[in-house]
């Protein structure tokens, strides 16, 4: 009996010591198990903090550059609007400016009256603006003169061309030269003057007389002056 209770007593303290040291191994099994657990769970809080800090962090930075963008396109807008008004004044000023010049005469809007002048063999065709604004005339004017056999153009002279501004209810000339009819004979009458403003294409025709003598082509021409000489 002594050796199976020593035995059994033996089993015993043997069973103690395992399930003692089982005890212990499933203890550290567990705290193990709590530390690794607390470890995931504060991994997984500064995980959602970094992730609530970054996407705060980027949320406000994205309202900066939002903030930021508009601000910029607004100072464009306000500064191409400003820019645009500049420039629309700008223009304004030099479109008043051009509106202040004078266009060039039109035949529509020249009143037309011709006398012969002091010497023989002169015509004086005075251009009277009749129009509401000055206007200006440079250059020959076109010059043609009939008669019942015809027609002839008159030829420039070698004066320069004046700019002439003509305001509202004032007059130019120019002068037409013609050799006179001294011959003793019938010669030819040109009864229609035909004048076309310089830098015009319309003609106006006035009544006339001039007598020229009839020749080989070997005398005078008929010759004119430009607009704004003589006076």
């Amino acid at each position: 009996m002594a050796p199976e209770d020593g035995v059994e007593a033996h089993d015993d303290r043997g069973l103690m010591s395992h399930r003692t040291t089982t005890l212990r191994h499933a203890r550290k099994v567990a705290a193990a198990a709590v530390v690794a657990v607390a470890a995931l769970g504060l991994t997984a809080c500064q995980d959602n903090a970094d992730a609530s800090g970054s996407s705060s962090s980027s949320a406000a930075s994205d309202s900066s550059d939002s903030g930021s963008s508009g601000s910029g396109s607004s100072g464009s807008s306000d500064g191409g609007s400003s820019g645009s008004a500049g420039g629309n004044q700008g223009n304004g000023g030099a479109g008043g400016g051009g509106g202040a010049g004078a266009g060039a005469c039109k035949t529509s809007q020249l009143g037309f009256r011709s006398s012969h002048g002091m010497g023989e063999g002169t015509l004086i065709v005075d251009l009277k603006n009749n129009g509401s604004a000055p206007c200006t005339l440079q250059g020959f004017p076109g010059v043609d003169l009939k008669s019942k056999n015809g027609s002839i153009s008159a030829e420039r002279s070698d004066l320069a061309a004046p700019k002439t501004k003509v305001k509202p209810g004032e007059e130019t000339r120019f002068t037409l030269y013609y050799p006179p009819n001294n011959s003793g004979g019938s010669g030819e009458t040109f009864t229609t003057l035909v004048v076309t403003p310089p830098n015009e294409t319309h003609a106006h025709s006035l009544p006339v007389s001039i007598n020229v003598p009839v020749t080989d082509g070997s005398g005078d021409a008929i010759k004119v002056d430009p607009v704004g000489t003589g006076k």
